[in-house]
């Protein structure tokens, strides 16, 4: 198994400079790179089939541990670039599904979009992520640290937001942080978002 970069095209943004974005698609790249690298070892280690011995498991569990934070940010940062795009419209249109989504959940889109960005501001480095619960159709803002902490167990993620410093720090002091979520929902996506919404799973017993 092997995972290739992929290539967004976003020059252009509003807010987000092409410098920020040059630098970071070679944060994600590396990401790439890490992954496949762990990918690879683990496979070496257990290219007996057999599981692996007591000498090497110290090995094992930190590659194991470390793949968690390797693919994870891999992820998040597919999903963070393919959800902007230049020319993006400032919030989702009426009557747009994922409107709908919000209207139920949050009883308006104000309110989702608040919550959003108070979620966005939290103190620290991570992500902000709206997911969708494909039981309920509900949606839910929620803080990820780390990459790998923080998501919720067969939750869609809709909408994510990289908010460590790397995103904005060429643009923005990081005081400035709230500018950098300004400029980010001047640029999103929202076919790309409503793309990801789930269908309810059907009750086990259907």
């Amino acid at each position: 198994m092997r995972y290739n970069a992929r290539h967004f095209d976003l020059s252009g943004l509003k807010g987000i400079s092409d410098a920020t974005l040059e630098q970071h698609f070679k944060l994600y790249e590396g990401y790439v790179a890490q992954t496949n690298g762990l990918i690879a070892k683990l496979a070496e280690l257990n290219k007996d089939g057999g599981g692996v011995d007591e000498k090497h498991m110290p090995e094992y569990s930190e590659i194991k541990r470390r793949l968690g934070f390797e693919y994870n940010g891999m992820v998040l940062h597919e999903l963070y670039f393919g959800n902007l795009r230049k020319n993006g419209d400032r919030a989702p249109a009426r009557g747009s599904s994922f409107r709908e989504a919000v209207d139920a959940s949050w009883h308006s889109y104000q309110r989702w979009e608040a919550d959003f960005t108070s979620v966005a501001k939290m103190r620290g480095v991570g992500w902000a992520v709206c997911y969708q619960d494909p039981s309920t159709g509900a949606l839910t803002n929620q803080w990820i640290e780390m990459h790998e902490s923080g998501h919720v167990a067969g939750f869609v993620p809709l909408l994510v937001m990289d908010v460590w410093e790397h995103a904005f720090i060429l643009d923005y002091a990081a005081k400035d942080r709230p500018k950098y979520i300004e400029a980010f929902f001047s640029n999103v996506d929202w076919r790309a978002v409503e793309s990801r919404l789930a269908r309810k799973r059907q009750a086990a017993a259907a």
